[in-house]
């Protein structure tokens, strides 16, 4: 069975067992997935962690960038998909379990700080009080340069989860940047990049 089909069955077959944390129809397109992983240093030998990677098309974007530099971790909730990514991916480390455990299961992989956060989570399908710790966990967990991303369907923007979510990035991060729509993306996209938690999310994370 060629490799896209083999990708879309996968996404079904997820959808189907758990439809309330997948929270898309398609899996992201190769364009989103790009603008996503664009945040990937050229250089050195960054560490780069993807919450909630799917079948795997950001994390086909982040191999493109990162080439055979750096580390890779990936952490999905559902172990088939993650079964089916540690086949597809061998050379990503694939975790098992809630982004809401992040900096567990960072200390479990002994790292100690991440330089980017990839988020593909469904964040309308997870409760505030949830969001909220998950972007607190990230942010803490971010290295004094490090950079967060994450995607926001156009058609939801006005919503109001939609909108307490964005501030939510406001809140936790000094910059935010929405890029421009990614129209070869069903739905259409937009991305979220932020940057410089602010000074109460790093004295938690000395505290920590």
């Amino acid at each position: 069975m060629p490799l896209l089909s083999r990708h879309v069955v996968a996404f079904l077959a997820a959808v189907v067992r758990s439809p309330v944390t997948v929270g898309a129809v398609v899996p992201s397109s190769s364009q989103l997935a790009a603008r996503l992983a664009a945040v990937v240093p050229r250089a050195g030998k960054p560490v780069v962690v993807e919450l909630g990677p799917g079948t795997g098309s950001v994390t086909t974007a982040i191999e493109c960038r990162l080439g055979s530099r750096g580390r890779h971790v990936a952490v999905e909730i559902d172990p088939k998909l993650a079964e089916y990514l540690r086949i597809a991916h061998p050379q990503v480390d694939v975790l098992v379990g809630d982004a809401i455990d992040l900096e567990c299961l960072l200390v479990a992989q002994h790292i100690s700080a991440v330089d980017v956060v990839i988020s593909g989570l469904p964040w309308s399908l997870i409760s505030p009080d949830a969001q909220r710790a998950i972007v607190e966990a990230t942010a803490r967990s971010l290295s004094s340069g490090g950079c967060f991303t994450t995607f926001a369907y156009v058609h939801g923007l006005s919503m109001p989860w939609a909108r307490q979510f964005r501030a939510l990035l406001g809140e936790v991060f000094d910059e935010v940047l929405t890029t421009r729509t990614v129209w070869w993306n069903l739905p259409p996209a937009v991305t979220y990049v932020c940057r410089r938690p602010h000074s109460w999310i790093t004295r938690a994370r000395r505290a920590h």
